[in-house]
């Protein structure tokens, strides 16, 4: 007969992969989507120099570093919200989910203002490829955006239950998400902002 042991929960938590199966097969095939995209950018980029030049120095930095800052920080708090519903010590989790939404949706709504500002100023996806390109991709990227929102919204609620793995590990998927959505801006934000 064989002694069971007690699983080491520290060395568990330190090997286990956070968040669902499901939410990494998304982010690989989203990111794999997305470098389509990206390659696209640097392909044009590539083709048409002087196009893409004159083109970015029409953007306005400040909306894009405004937006770059808003995601950060809401994966920040997102990262704090899944933490202390983890460590299940009793406080209010909750604020920081609130935190991130409201980044969130301040993202949308600069995002709203810089189109609104391109589109007056004559500059539209019809303009050249560059513009093209910048509102289409930064409108998909929007859309994971509100998509986020809402996922942000259920892990609110979620983060008010009784502390489970089950429920951990949702938190976690959907901060996985989040971060992802980060990451797709970072990304963005360079090739129509920087490069």
């Amino acid at each position: 007969m064989e002694a069971v042991h007690p699983v080491n929960e520290k060395s568990q938590a330190q090997t286990r992969i956070p968040g669902e199966p499901g939410i990494w097969a998304f982010v690989a095939g989203d990111l794999l989507v997305f470098s389509l995209f990206f390659i696209l950018i640097a392909i044009g980029n590539q083709e048409q120099g002087d196009v893409f030049s004159s083109a970015r120095s029409t953007l306005d930095l400040r909306f894009g570093l405004v937006n770059t800052l808003l995601l950060l920080t809401g994966s920040f708090f997102v990262a704090i919200g899944v933490e202390r519903y983890r460590l299940n010590d009793g406080r209010d989790n909750r604020i920081w989910f609130r935190l991130a939404i409201l980044s969130g949706v301040i993202f949308l709504i600069n995002k709203l203002f810089e189109w609104n500002a391109k589109v007056s100023d004559g500059l539209t996806p019809m303009t050249n490829d560059f513009y093209m390109y910048f509102f289409v991709f930064t409108a998909i990227h929007a859309i994971h955006v509100f998509v986020g929102v809402v996922i942000l919204s259920f892990l609110h609620k979620k983060s008010q239950a009784p502390f489970t793995r089950e429920a951990q590990r949702g938190l976690e998927s959907g901060a996985i998400f989040w971060h992802l959505v980060d990451l797709l801006w970072i990304m963005l934000f360079a090739l129509f902002y920087l490069v």
